[in-house]
């Protein structure tokens, strides 16, 4: 097959992310050029990739305003930044991989699938849970027939205590009108997951949740703006140090630790904790999104699904029940139990989550979803896609009644 050339727009944790694919296949694809606006992750990448000189763009709108340079373009931008270059590059012919969300209202999600479909573009959403491993043997169980009709599916997205302080709290998801609802910012993969299982549109979902934890009422008495200057900090789970610097001491210098500075020391760490957002009291800060979040869901099929997404786990692996007319089945990640209701028999699989050709992020999800997609640009056969705008579209449609339902406390007819 050809070997594709990449732009890459967004440097960022994400598009390395996919960038990797290159290094890992480069028989594949190379990264030619590359859209960055930090100076040092823009560096970081054209040393990594030999990309030259003359492909290293400050802006989106460079390489857009110059010939085709590239087969795909993978746009991995912060979530209000995904509209305007995945329109423009899907106008000049670009095939597009295009991160989750979409973006952040539906008038945009419409018109970036109206883009994609009218150029007849390979399009695919970054929805990366479809392409691991794991959900490939699952799906192949499920629709098997193993567990008889599937009538209910019960799905637990753990966010993590230290990951909602980090992203959702301090970070650059924190508020809403900085990027978008919680609920799409996190959970979007889960509800187009859920779709994917349930086999048919959902016709009615609801949805409660709230901001109870993360605000200035919690805070501890004698607790200060910042964990450095904090006489409580060391009996806070959500202490920076204990979240940056422990993970720095136990040898983890990858996200998030990467993510708050470019110095990776302790000196490093601890000036950004210092001066920096991630230093901040969790019960001071500008937050504004939900910390937990329930969602109910009936399908045009009679399926019935309930998700909790919440932040007050460990974090591991999203778990799921499916509950069926001849069997049940529970899935972690790794490993599948699957209960037989004839023979009154469990059969436990255990799945290589990472195997040799799904590395990387999300359980191998990242990789697969490149593989996927590099074989249907080569191909130009979009089957290979499992995540392609019809349903994207779809499934953000149900995030963004979820959240009408969440805020008007009503139940939303699709």
């Amino acid at each position: 097959m050809k070997k594709l050339d990449l732009l890459i727009v967004g440097a960022g944790q994400r598009g390395q992310a996919y960038a990797q694919y290159a290094l890992e296949n480069p028989d594949r694809a190379a990264i030619r050029a590359v859209a960055e606006p930090r100076e040092f992750h823009r560096q970081q990448m054209a040393r990594r990739y030999g990309i030259l000189p003359d492909k290293l763009f400050g802006d989106w709108k460079e390489p857009a305003s110059q010939k085709k340079m590239a087969d795909v373009v993978v746009i991995a931008t912060q979530d209000k930044m995904h509209t305007e270059p995945a329109l423009a590059f899907a106008n000049m012919g670009y095939d597009v991989l295009l991160e989750k969300p979409m973006a952040p209202t539906e008038d945009e999600c419409r018109r970036i699938v109206d883009s994609a479909q009218r150029n007849d573009i390979m399009f695919a959403v970054a929805h990366v849970l479809r392409y691991t491993n794991y959900t490939r043997k699952l799906k192949e169980i499920v629709d098997s027939g193993r567990i008889g009709e599937v009538i209910s599916i019960q799905h637990l997205e753990p966010v993590g205590y230290w990951h909602q302080a980090h992203s959702y709290v301090r970070g650059s998801w924190r508020n809403e009108a900085e990027s978008t609802f919680m609920l799409m910012a996190k959970s979007c993969h889960d509800l187009d997951w859920i779709r994917y299982f349930a086999g048919a549109s959902c016709t009615k979902i609801s949805s409660f949740g709230n901001l109870k934890h993360f605000k200035v009422e919690n805070k501890p008495a004698g607790a200060a703006k910042r964990c450095l200057d904090c006489a409580v900090e060391s009996a806070c789970p959500y202490s920076a140090q204990k979240i940056y610097l422990g993970m720095y001491h136990a040898g983890q210098h990858n996200w998030p630790v990467s993510y708050i500075t470019t110095d990776i020391s302790e000196e490093g760490i601890l000036a950004a904790l210092r001066d920096g957002p991630y230093g901040r009291c969790v019960y001071d800060c500008d937050n504004d999104v939900v910390d937990h979040q329930v969602v109910n869901m009936e399908f045009a099929n009679g399926v019935t699904a309930s998700f909790t997404m919440t932040a007050f786990t460990k974090m591991t692996h999203r778990q799921t029940m499916f509950f069926g007319t001849y069997g049940q089945l529970k899935g972690d990640g790794e490993r599948i139990e699957i209960y037989d209701f004839l023979t009154d028999q469990t059969e436990i699989i255990e799945v290589n989550s990472k195997a040799a050709d799904l590395t990387g992020g999300h359980g191998g999800g990242d990789m697969g979803l490149m593989h996927s997609f590099v074989d249907a640009v080569s191909s130009r056969d979009k089957s290979k896609i499992l995540s392609g705008p019809a349903e994207t579209l779809e499934t953000h449609l149900m995030v963004f009644a979820a959240e009408k339902s969440r805020r008007e406390g009503t139940v939303v007819t699709l």
